[in-house]
């Protein structure tokens, strides 16, 4: 399976036979460039432009949002609702967890995520071999509760996202913040990842990807 990261909460997702998921494509006022990519599978954990672009992505890919379970191209998806906020969406909405498992793998993107994780939530999660997570703060959790995100879900291999870069500027924090104080940290010089279920480390990795 082949990892891309665009920026901000985009990642292009394409497993062994192909197939290509899309998460959170984004208007690119943001900042960051979407490339035009064809994709099977669209995933969109809110409605805000920095994640629901889907016309921004080429083909006609099969769109999930919200609390889903479905089956698409020999891959399974779930949808969890939680909320863009701490205060049960008052502020920001709604929020969307997907889970996707493909070749063999699960992963977890938990979206533009703004609260810690419930015990009902995490059962439903359940373990995770690669985990999306936001760190920047302001709009979704901050360093803090990430890092309790992170401890509670304990995935193999967890990317960071949603953070300040020197491509945008939004109020939220760099993904520094979020690393302090965390033990084997990889950062790479691109913005893609290959893994398989047999490549997965022992203990839980941090992977730093460079932007698109």
């Amino acid at each position: 399976m082949k990892i891309k990261w665009f920026g901000h909460s985009s990642f292009l997702i394409e497993s062994a036979r192909g197939i290509r998921i899309i998460t959170d494509p984004f208007d690119e006022t943001l900042g960051y460039k979407l490339p035009r990519v064809k994709a099977d599978i669209v995933t969109v954990s809110h409605e805000h432009f920095d994640h629901n672009y889907v016309r921004g992505v080429k083909g006609r890919p099969v769109v999930f949002k919200g609390p889903v379970k479905r089956e698409s191209h020999k891959m399974e998806f779930k949808g969890i609702l939680t909320y863009h906020d701490s205060v049960y969406g008052s502020k920001r909405g709604s929020n969307t967890i997907f889970i996707i498992n493909a070749d063999g793998l699960k992963m977890c993107h938990l979206g533009d995520l703004g609260h810690v994780l419930s015990q009902e939530v995490l059962m439903e999660i359940g373990p995770v071999d690669i985990l999306f997570i936001p760190v920047g703060g302001f709009y979704t959790i901050g360093s803090i509760q990430a890092s309790q995100v992170f401890n509670d879900i304990n995935p193999k291999i967890t990317i960071p996202m949603h953070y300040r870069t020197d491509v945008i500027r939004l109020s939220i924090d760099s993904v520094e913040e979020f690393l302090s104080g965390k033990d084997n940290v990889k950062f790479l010089d691109t913005n893609e990842l290959e893994i398989s279920k047999d490549a997965l480390p022992e203990y839980n990795q941090i992977i730093v990807l460079k932007h698109g």
